[in-house]
């Protein structure tokens, strides 16, 4: 009987599975509203009643979360399991269970021109580390360092470094925001949520963020502003961060709230405030930054790791 793979990306919002072959090509998958479920464990068993089939051996999940120890509590969403008692409720021989954003740079190398849109110039450095970052639930943060031919990844959770302002604009999102919340880390404006925040301070609307998108694309202008000063605050801070690991060989840029803004980055200040960090602008100025539009790159990420797995037992 020919080995699969159980691939699940768990984020805060939603979770994405599927199933793997030898191939490492998902197959089976569904998206699931983690609002529709209490625990995780009711999750999959909806998705194996669902799909049938003889259900996997092996298990890869990405997790909205840092990933420590047996233990896991998923950061924006109140689920926790240990890996052992999920991988025996779930029929599982074995389960590896790592950071979502761990995987989803695991996902990175796999990646086609087709999965990419690439925002300003720059060439990557060979042997360079890659910097993989992006808003979606919260801001994601991972760093892929070349080892040889292949890639050694260091999780992260740079998300939650504190928000610091440079502007006029963003001293204000930053004293309504200690008012509101508290300190304030990156991922209180950098994620869907933030966006919504922000938008709230800046033009007095209640709007969700993805109407605040989807309006920004029709061209209304208070839309567009706010989507305009998410997207300066972002390139600001992917480039402190490119400058912090000197990740020279690009930066990606994943996350459905990033995928969504896609159309925007061109005509944004994002690759402008990229840039904008003296000494080094003509050094990040070299650097190439790509927004990942992949459907489901957290899945791409674990299919890469259940196919070497599935080939060491082949």
């Amino acid at each position: 009987m020919a080995l699969t793979v159980l691939l699940a990306d768990i984020g805060g919002t939603s979770t994405r599975i599927a199933r793997a072959g030898a191939d490492g090509r998902p197959f089976d998958l569904r998206v699931e509203a983690n609002d529709g479920y209490e625990t995780l464990e009711d999750l999959f068993n909806a998705y194996f009643e669902a799909t049938g089939g003889i259900r996997p051996q092996l298990g890869v999940f990405a997790v909205a979360g840092p990933v420590d120890g047996e233990t896991v509590q998923m950061t924006n969403r109140g689920w926790s399991f240990t890996r052992q008692d999920l991988a025996r409720t779930l029929g599982l021989q074995e389960l590896t269970v790592m950071n979502d954003f761990a995987a989803l740079a695991h996902g990175v190398p796999t990646l086609t021109r087709a999965d990419l849109i690439q925002v300003g110039v720059g060439k990557a450095a060979p042997a360079a580390p890659i910097l993989v970052c992006g808003p979606g639930t919260g801001l994601g943060t991972a760093l892929l360092v070349p080892q040889g031919e292949e890639f050694e990844v260091l999780p992260s959770e740079g998300g939650h470094v504190r928000f610091g302002a440079v502007t006029a604009d963003e001293a204000r999102v930053l004293a309504h925001l200690v008012r509101d919340v508290g300190p304030v880390s990156v991922e209180r404006v950098l994620s869907g949520s933030g966006l919504a925040r922000l938008h709230q301070i800046l033009s007095g609307e209640t709007l969700t963020s993805q109407i605040i998108i989807r309006s920004a694309l029709q061209g209304q202008r208070a839309e567009r502003e706010t989507c305009n000063v998410f997207l300066r605050i972002l390139g600001r801070i992917l480039g402190d961060f490119t400058l912090l690991f000197d990740a020279r060989g690009g930066v990606y840029i994943p996350g459905g709230v990033a995928a969504a803004l896609a159309p925007l980055f061109a005509d944004s200040p994002f690759r402008e405030a990229f840039e904008d960090h003296p000494p080094y602008h003509h050094r990040l100025a070299g650097i190439p930054t790509h927004v990942v539009v992949h459907p489901t790159p957290g899945l791409a990420g674990t299919a890469a790791i259940g196919r070497k797995l599935l080939a060491v037992r082949a």
